[in-house]
């Protein structure tokens, strides 16, 4: 298949982090095209935004901005028109929505979802108990947790605990190892919701193979056997289904698609948690 590219010119006065994420997911769909990225965050002044037009002069494609001043906007649409990029302002339409629903006019403030708040203290705290708690560590204290990963190795679970504890949850995660039980607290916990973590025999077996090739380590154990692998992975079936902890297979999920499933199965365990 022959890929095309284009220039996508990304324009911020925050972290561009809305616009990323925007921008790659709708590039996404395209198959066949890739986006070449341009990314300008922080930009406030009217130096910063003609620094941004010369590369898009340079290079004209599609410019996606949040930006909220009236002037810095104007002076990008006139430059956007020269030279015939395509331009769109990726939260007015949302602004538009809220505003004739609430009957009142938002307020102008670059970066305002970065302000130090107490959902930002929240996420640092979650990060700093998730990375104290990864790979099995200080299990003392489970019941701090908001949710639990178990699974085998190479389940995901650091990376989705990761990504869990930057929106705001606690996570623990825990390895299942052949021959030694998992925490005898497990069985006791109440708050915390016990997530348990599988995948197919022969993506586990790639991806081990991946992680000792990268080691430079001998591959000839059971750690990449498939039967072997097939074993372990039955036995924290049987583990899961014994505790009725809700399961996750990872095989063709993405960090994100799997963090998504636990947000939800949190929501609902935490309801049922304040009702009993």
């Amino acid at each position: 298949m022959v890929r095309s590219y284009f220039h996508l010119h990304l324009v911020s006065d925050s972290t561009g982090e809305t616009l990323i994420n925007v921008g790659r997911a709708a590039a996404a769909q395209y198959e066949g095209v890739s986006a070449i990225e341009h990314v300008y965050p922080l930009v406030r002044s009217g130096a910063q935004l003609e620094r941004v037009i010369n590369e898009i002069e340079q290079a004209p494609g599609i410019v996606l901005y949040t930006l909220v001043g009236r002037e810095l906007t104007e002076r990008l649409e006139e430059a956007c028109r020269a030279t015939g990029s395509p331009l769109l302002s990726v939260l007015e339409p949302v602004h538009q929505l809220l505003q004739s629903y609430l009957g009142t006019h938002s307020t102008a403030r670059p970066g305002a979802q970065h302000m130090l708040n107490a959902e930002y203290f929240k996420r640092i705290d979650a990060m700093n108990f998730t990375l104290a708690h990864d790979d099995g560590n200080l299990p003392v204290d489970l019941n701090e947790a908001d949710v639990i990963l178990l699974g085998v190795s190479r389940t995901s679970k650091t990376p989705t605990a990761i990504y869990l504890a930057n929106r705001g949850l606690k996570t623990a995660n825990i390895p299942l190892v052949p021959g030694v039980p998992p925490p005898p607290v497990l069985e006791t916990l109440r708050k915390p919701l016990v997530v348990g973590l599988i995948a197919s025999p022969e993506r586990i077996v790639q991806i081990r193979q991946n992680r000792l090739l990268s080691l430079k380590a001998d591959d000839s154990s059971s750690y990449v056997d498939r039967d072997a692998v097939a074993d372990e992975i039955a036995t924290s079936r049987r583990l899961f289904a014994r505790n009725r902890w809700p399961v996750i297979d990872v095989t063709r999920r993405s960090i994100e698609e799997t963090a998504a499933a636990i947000v939800d199965l949190h929501r609902e365990h935490r309801l049922k948690f304040i009702a009993s």
